[in-house]
């Protein structure tokens, strides 16, 4: 393990390496505990530098020997590489190491996962495999040779020959270390081709474990869409002779895009109708569109150094987003996104973790593969799209394709070539990167003589190292609705770049109804005074679908604080504003579908926080329980019929149309399972074909704590399909009453099948409990008591995975003053463990320090 004193890195501080690397050999011998790897590598002065200091990254690495020009050497070496004095002129760098890849439990480097040879690299994995300048900003070609006794052995690029026990590879574009793969196992291959644009046939390979062949279908067909897409709408195409993707069991993230080699987490690949609810399918087919498109928008094009992440991945995120929508049901998408941002990220960008898209600094990368830079970043993406449009949006990736392929880039150089097409001045607009927080758009109206006057005013809130904001660009999208419903102001795109400003609207009749930020048109949260009255006008009229959502999604979050704080009932407007939407058979189903949804606890208890009221998690429980019962009272004269109409009469497919039908009787029958005891959901149960309408009448029979039976059966069925059993943990801690989700948590940890070492399995748990709201928050404090101990047990062997799960607390100074002393008491306990990670020990101190 690494010295988990604090090592703070600063973007101000970049430099680039003394050499270039022209060519890496390697070669693998593999063991596995004494796996030899090889390294010849060509070194040059790198001209933009004088700096001739030569060190190499390394860890858990044991040197055998080394060489420069043939003549060995002997390097000073550390617990983070070694240093050694050399030539200020081209040479051969050659060294010998030894690693153990089965005791490599932190799933970097080289490691075995179920007999499998597999490497994760990214972001400072390679120094693990063998001793390497290893940083984004230095590319290379690769060869590698591969000596074992396992039947398919794989890496980067184009296969080049290949013998009894050995296989070598050939990449021939260049590449930093971090999307180096290797792959060796007892694998079968589903394969398939896809004939490019310009005509060239590639092969394409997903390879899985003997037994799984069965689960790989969709995957290739999403992959074959993905190049199709990618060549239609940005114009890429693919540029080796060969795509291959391999399914692994242990793997910390859900996929990883090496160059010609997508190593992918198995539950974020492998899919059948029988094992894989809709919305696995869809995550499948989105995450294998992101890890493909990374081939130019992070490989071919990659980023200078770790501050520059977004680069890619907010980039790689928007096309992945793009791709989804046009798959599926883009407003639907749109509104999905949306939630799962101000579930993830708002939190983050407003708490102690919060970081800028682009952070100044860090002293572990892995803690900043965070949902600012991913998923906000996108949105940054996403707004200058929209405020340079279409054509010139397309023109300006053609130049940045042309410009920078091969080259390690950086945000100005992102922005510079959107400046070169459209001639704007680009430098305000930069500060999205620069500046965190989530900014808030404050709302006022005034109507005179046909004239509608908007007043906007921005403000962001202080946030840890940036007490001071300056104001941003904010692409407001508005219409505006007559009071009778119709569209007098189709969208407009209002660009706002002070901190207070005017827009107008002339010529108008009557006083119109705003649509204000329509299409989610940027990541701020709007601030108006308006009334209930209203938010139902927009409920039944607005145009807008993301915002025809947003009015149902605000009547129902005014309703749930008002009940979670005093004695209310469920608004009227509310109740009568779904109802109408229900019947309008027109909307999508998944649409409808979604405005039955509630809003989570977790963002309650935020709203409630930012208002001064410090939120009561059972309260909030209690109060959405109740909703949800109002709702199936209210409307169960029509429940019957919608949950009818969901049904599909037709062959399993995971696609938009059947996919939104079941999400829509779903729905149906969670509120129809609160008024007959679960019943229906028991025969839904009994007759599904397939894993979707199994697994939700699971959850409304656990929900209706009549179950058991249905419980017992399903782990009978399914034991032996361990992506599968994943879900079974999962429900049964999602669908907990508050007071025994801890005991649920604690009972499933000594279950046979808790392989904790697993990544999966273990977020399948503490995932799970965490985002059981109420139960983890319980006033016992046994949830965070329960989550402590395990993250501590698991820090030694995986410190990623533990410090993604500290984050479970970032929220902590929401609530009560009892529920902070409990939450501190197990942050101090963490930050005292002997040996923290460097991990774990930087996301404790921030979430602490808050």
């Amino acid at each position: 393990m690494r010295d988990a004193a604090p090592n703070t890195v600063y973007l101000k501080d970049y430099k680039s390496f003394g050499y270039l690397v022209d060519q890496v050999h390697l070669t693998f011998d593999l063991s596995p505990n004494a796996t030899r790897v090889t390294s010849r590598i060509a070194f040059s002065p790198n001209p933009e530098t004088e700096d001739r200091s030569f060190f190499l990254h390394g860890e858990k690495l044991r040197l055998i020997r080394a060489a420069i020009d043939g003549t060995a050497v002997s390097p000073e070496i550390t617990a983070e590489g070694l240093r050694v004095a050399a030539p200020d002129a081209p040479f051969v760098w050659e060294a010998e190491v030894e690693i153990d890849p089965a005791n490599n439990t932190a799933l970097e480097g080289l490691y075995m996962s179920n007999g499998m040879y597999c490497t994760q690299c990214e972001a400072e994995g390679f120094r693990k495999i063998t001793y390497y300048p290893d940083r984004p900003d230095v590319m290379s070609t690769f060869t590698v040779r591969i000596n074992g006794d396992l039947p398919v052995l794989l890496s980067n690029g184009n296969p080049v020959q290949r013998g009894e026990g050995w296989a070598e590879w050939h990449d021939p574009w260049p590449k930093p270390a971090y999307l180096f793969a290797l792959v060796a196992g007892d694998l079968v291959a589903h394969s398939d081709s896809f004939t490019t644009i310009s005509g060239k046939s590639v092969d394409l390979n997903l390879w899985v474990r003997p037994g799984d062949e069965h689960k790989c279908a969709f995957g290739m067909e999403a992959l074959k869409k993905s190049m199709k897409w990618d060549e239609d709408t940005y114009g890429r195409e693919y540029d080796l002779d060969v795509f291959n993707i391999v399914a692994v069991d242990d793997f910390n993230m859900g996929a990883m895009e090496n160059k010609g080699l997508n190593i992918f987490n198995s539950s974020c690949v492998l899919a059948s109708p029988d094992t894989s609810t809709d919305a696995n399918f869809e995550r499948i087919e989105a995450i294998i569109a992101h890890e493909y498109f990374h081939n130019w928008t992070g490989n071919r094009i990659t980023c200078r150094d770790w501050f520059q992440l977004c680069l890619k991945e907010g980039l790689t995120v928007f096309r992945d987003s793009q791709f989804t929508s046009d798959m599926r049901s883009a407003p639907v998408k749109r509104i999905t996104d949306v939630i799962d941002l101000r579930a993830r990220q708002f939190p983050e960008d407003n708490g102690p973790l919060s970081h800028p898209v682009r952070p100044e600094s860090f002293q572990e990368i892995n803690n900043f593969y965070t949902a600012t830079v991913y998923e906000k970043g996108a949105e940054v993406i996403g707004m200058l799209k929209r405020l340079v449009g279409d054509a010139a949006y397309a023109e300006a990736l053609d130049l940045y394709f042309a410009r920078h392929d091969g080259q390690a880039c950086t945000i100005e150089d992102w922005l510079k070539v959107f400046e070169d097409v459209t001639g704007r001045d680009l430098s305000q607009f930069k500060r999205w990167y620069s500046q965190s927080g989530t900014p808030r758009l404050k709302v006022e109206e005034e109507f005179s003589e046909g004239t509608y006057t908007l007043t906007l005013t921005q403000h962001t809130d202080p946030t840890p190292g940036q007490p001071d904001k300056q104001p941003q660009v904010i692409p407001v999208a508005v219409g505006l609705l007559s009071p009778n419903g119709d569209e007098v102001v189709p969208t407009r795109v209002l660009e706002m770049t002070e901190g207070t400003q005017s827009f107008t609207f002339e010529g108008l009749a009557a006083k119109p109804v705003p649509s204000i930020l329509r299409d989610f048109s940027a990541p701020v949260i709007v601030e108006r005074e308006t009334d209930t009255a209203e938010r139902a006008f927009l409920l039944a009229h607005d145009t807008d679908p993301f915002h025809r959502w947003e009015a149902g999604r605000a009547l129902a979050r005014e309703t749930l604080v008002e009940m979670a704080t005093g004695d209310a009932t469920p608004l009227p407007d509310y109740l009568d504003g779904i109802r109408t939407l229900l019947r309008d058979k027109s909307l999508d189903p998944a649409y409808r579908a979604l405005m039955l949804g509630l809003p989570g606890q977790s963002e309650l208890a935020g709203h409630l926080h930012e208002a001064g009221i410090t939120p009561d998690p059972a309260a909030i429980w209690i109060a959405v329980e109740d909703l949800k019962q109002a709702l199936a009272r209210d409307l169960q004269d029509m429940l019957p019929d919608i949950y009818a109409e969901a049904q599909v009469d037709a062959p399993y497919a995971p696609d938009a149309e059947q996919s939104g039908k079941r999400a829509l009787g779903a729905a149906a029958l969670d509120l129809i399972s609160r008024l007959d005891g679960g019943k229906q959901a028991a025969a839904q149960y009994e007759a599904a074909d397939n894993m979707t309408l199994q697994l939700s009448a699971l959850g409304c029979l656990l929900g209706a704590e009549t179950g058991d039976a249905q419980l017992a059966a399903f782990y009978d069925q399914w034991k032996d399909d361990r992506l599968v059993i994943d879900k079974w943990f999962m429900l049964q801690i999602m669908k907990a009453k508050p007071d025994r989700a801890a005991a649920v948590a604690k009972a499933l940890t000594e279950h046979p099948d808790f392989t904790w070492k697993t990544p999966n399995r273990f977020r399948a748990v503490f995932g799970a409990l965490a985002g059981n709201h109420a139960g983890f928050h319980d006033s016992s404090g046994a949830g965070y008591d329960l989550l402590a101990d395990w993250l501590i047990r698991l820090d030694p062997l995986n410190p990623q995975t533990t410090a993604r799960m500290c984050t479970a607390f970032q929220t902590w100074k929401r609530y009560d003053a009892g529920r902070q002393e409990m939450i501190a008491a197990q942050l101090d306990r963490i930050a005292a463990t002997p040996d923290l990670s460097r991990d774990a020990g930087e996301m404790i101190s921030r979430i602490r320090g808050a």
